[in-house]
This record gives C-alpha cells, structure tokens and sequence, in this order.
C-alpha cells in the first residue's frame, strides 16, 4: 500500500511509520522535521506542513490511505487541528480523494469529554485544556466533511512495547474506562485499518 502518514517525526506517526516500513508498505512521511526520520528505499519525506494545503494535495495525491497523528507541545490557546482539518477537507474536495483518512484526536474531544474518568478530566484541563478544545473543532469539522474518515480517540498514550492486546470500543457508553495504550498499540490498530477499514465514519476509543 501507498500509506501518507502526516505527523511522522514523532510518537505515534514515528511509531506508525516504523511498523509500515517493516511490513514492506510504502510510505510518504509529511512533518516539520523530517530531517530526524531515519532513511528508507520505500520512504519519502516531504518537509512541510499539515496545515498546507499545498503540501497537503502532493502528499495525498497517489495514497491508498492516510493517517493523521498531529500533535503539539503548546499548552496555549492554538488552532494547530483545526488548521490542519480545514486544510484536508480543501485538499480531499481539489483531489476528489475517496481513500481513508484515519485521524487520532484524543479520549476527551468531542461528546467523550462527558464520559472521562475524574483523574483525567483533571489532567486535560490543567495540563491540556487547549488542545482538546481544538482537537474537538477538529472532530467536527471532519465529520461535516465528504471525507471518509475515522476519527480515533486514545486513551493515555505511553511508550511501551507493543502488545496487540488493546481494546477498540466503537461506542459511548456510562461507566465506559480508557486508560493508558501505547503508542505502538495506536500504530499497529492505524494499519489495521488502513489494510482493512471497519470503522469509517465512527469514533472508537483504544485503551490497553
């Protein structure tokens, strides 16, 4: 497969990435900072931004799928995801694109706030209020898109190994628990489905 991955220097796009490469999937990497992506005779790297829509069109152009694994380190009000979901839906209207856009978010963006756990209500509001305020206009304008997306929502990301025993929950409901998953757990459910999409146009939680 021809994979794009947008976010790839770091955590789960790196993670995604690595894991693509071993199956022997082609991949084009689009990041800020491609120069710490390691080489590859079936990787390309495109230095540029996930809020271009020029650099957009030409890392989406010839992808049977794309995965979205943003992320930013600013805890100030920014506007980083819903650049970057404003810029797919111009790209994928230019492109007429028709192939998968998986895109990580986060558990506590959109109607999944409510069901939070005390603990991590408090984390993001202290530490990560900002981002998932956006990671949420990001949700929506993706959803009220032509895309065919699959927004996935992880819980509390660590760098442990890989398990492949995560759990996917496709739906809300009262009592529902995400805890921690790693990021190559996030990375190996990403190229689950980009092989063999199940969830298109749904929300599911990844935990451990």
């Amino acid at each position: 497969m021809n994979i794009t991955i947008i976010g790839a220097s770091a955590g789960i796009g790196l993670a995604t990435l690595h894991q693509a490469l071993s199956q022997g999937h082609r991949v084009t990497a689009l990041s800020t900072q491609t120069q710490s992506i390691p080489a590859d005779p079936n990787l390309v790297k495109i230095n540029g931004s996930a809020t271009s829509l020029t650099d957009l069109k030409k890392v989406m152009k010839d992808a049977d799928v794309v995965i979205v694994t943003i992320g930013t380190k600013n805890k100030k009000p920014n506007t980083l995801f819903s650049d970057t979901a404003h810029a797919l839906v111009k790209a994928g209207a230019i492109l007429e694109f028709k192939a998968p856009i998986l895109i990580i978010t986060g558990f506590g963006a959109g109607e999944s706030r409510g069901f939070l756990s005390f603990f991590m209500r408090a984390v993001i509001q202290i530490f990560l209020k900002h981002q998932y305020l956006n990671k949420t206009v990001m949700e929506e304008i993706i959803s009220k898109s032509n895309l065919n997306w699959e927004i996935i929502r992880p819980g509390i990301l660590t760098d442990s190994s890989l398990t492949q025993k995560y759990k996917v929950l496709p739906n809300l409901y009262k009592g529902i628990k995400i805890g921690k998953i790693s990021r190559a757990d996030v990375a190996h459910y990403l190229l689950k489905e980009a092989e063999n999409p199940t969830m298109l146009k749904k929300y599911p939680a990844l935990t451990s």
